[in-house]
């Protein structure tokens, strides 16, 4: 790969990290149109990635800042109350967050050499992000308060089924 490549590809990534679309599927699109192989090239995957992560923690830092002050600050508080359990608005939001990463745990231990397989081909990537668009703009429809139906009232603006 050419330096210029890394630094088209890498642009890609990251202008679409922060859209509501798959970075990593137009990044394969990317690849295709400068006809790049980088699947042995691990430490450009690498870099990419961790820019990426890097990018994402100084962007949201004062949200993070606030959620690891109140899950640290909230864990001396935690109690049972009714069969239930009583926390901070923080830790109620990180353990929906953890409860959002269970169906791509599910999906990363056990399909992740049939995920990974797809990814070889441009059509998949095509097709599934057709798939997510289709899935952003129907859940976003679905979102969408009707007439009869009272304002959220969920903790965070989320319930646990929702995170799910």
């Amino acid at each position: 790969m050419e330096w210029f490549e890394a630094i088209i590809l890498g642009l890609i990534q990251g202008l679409t990290e922060f859209l509501p679309v798959s970075s990593s599927g137009h990044l394969e699109i990317g690849k295709v149109l400068l006809g790049v192989e980088t699947t042995d090239d691990l430490l450009f995957t690498t870099m990419v990635h961790a820019a990426t992560v890097l990018s994402t923690i100084v962007v949201f830092r004062s949200q993070i800042w606030d959620l690891l002050k109140g899950f640290f600050g909230g864990l001396k508080d935690l109690k049972i109350a009714d069969r239930k359990l009583v926390c901070n608005d923080q830790t109620d939001y990180l353990l929906k967050m953890v409860v959002s990463m269970i169906p791509i745990f599910v999906v990363g231990v056990f399909f992740k050499d049939f995920v990974e397989g797809l990814f070889g081909s441009i059509t998949v990537v095509g097709v599934a992000l057709t798939v997510t668009a289709l899935l952003l703009f129907f859940s976003d429809m679905a979102s969408k308060p009707s007439k009869n139906v009272k304002e959220n009232t969920y903790r965070n603006g989320i319930s646990y089924w929702q995170a799910l």
